[in-house]
């Protein structure tokens, strides 16, 4: 269970809250790298709207808790232009944020802002996303090797997630490091794995690291911050800023 009372609960909010330091920037864009500089100013327009509301759900349901939420995401998705499924692990990744770390703020259009910059919500050079959230083929990133305005970063996990074995690959939808999946990956799903290519695991484990580095996301400071955390260039938060705004409005660019 991703996350029930007695306990089991705060475990998982001890994880999200803990501030230890990540190696290197979270995500990199898949179709372009970045190597902007990152300046001062926060953009106009952050943090973005929040959205239509999410439903309650059940956080200690059976099953795959998201699954809850396939009405609300089913009337909404054909218009952001989006799997339903996605649509379901981003509104459910913000309702469990909402219900572990309410002080975040953190909102289902900003993690949808994300998914879709760094892998087009899972369906990247014709992945798809299945129904239990598992994203076939495995997305992974270019390798990290320091150039064209990328990070060199080692490999730190033998390439048992990214495959690699030399240099580490973002995986997934959401686009994780190996080092910052192993102190941030969480099974959201219920299905007993913590998988950076589910994207219900992606998601949950997403808002878990921007609510760590941004403490609140409702102010601009606050976006900022875990935005650039995640990736450090202000192109990538204005990028994840217009994506957001498009959807909290009903729509997709």
């Amino acid at each position: 269970m991703v996350v029930i009372y007695n306990g089991v609960r705060e475990a998982v909010s001890v994880r999200w809250l803990q501030t230890a330091a990540v190696v290197g920037a979270t995500a990199v864009l898949l179709a372009s790298s970045c190597s902007w500089q990152v300046g001062t100013p926060i953009p106009e327009g952050v943090p973005p709207p929040t959205g239509d509301p999410v439903p309650a759900v059940d956080i200690e349901a059976k099953g795959r808790p998201a699954d809850q939420l396939h009405d609300w995401a089913a009337a909404r998705a054909p218009s952001l232009e989006m799997p339903v499924t996605a649509l379901e692990a981003y509104a459910y990744a913000a309702r469990v944020a909402e219900v572990v770390n309410p002080t975040c703020q953190l909102a289902w259009p900003t993690l949808a802002g994300i998914g879709m910059v760094e892998s087009h919500h899972g369906t990247y050079r014709g992945s798809t996303v299945k129904p239990n959230g598992d994203v076939r083929p495995p997305i992974r990133g270019v390798r990290l090797d320091g150039t064209a305005g990328n990070m060199m970063i080692p490999d730190t996990d033998g390439g048992e997630l990214d495959g690699d074995g030399h240099l580490d690959r973002a995986m997934g939808p959401m686009q994780f490091i190996p080092d910052t999946w192993k102190l941030y990956g969480v099974d959201a799903n219920n299905d007993g794995e913590i998988s950076p290519d589910n994207i219900d695991d992606a998601a949950l484990s997403a808002a878990g690291y921007l609510c760590s580095r941004g403490k609140d996301l409702s102010k601009p400071k606050g976006w900022m911050a875990a935005l650039r955390a995640y990736n450090y260039s202000d192109q990538y938060a204005r990028m994840v800023r217009d994506w957001a705004t498009a959807y909290a409005t009903g729509h997709s660019l």
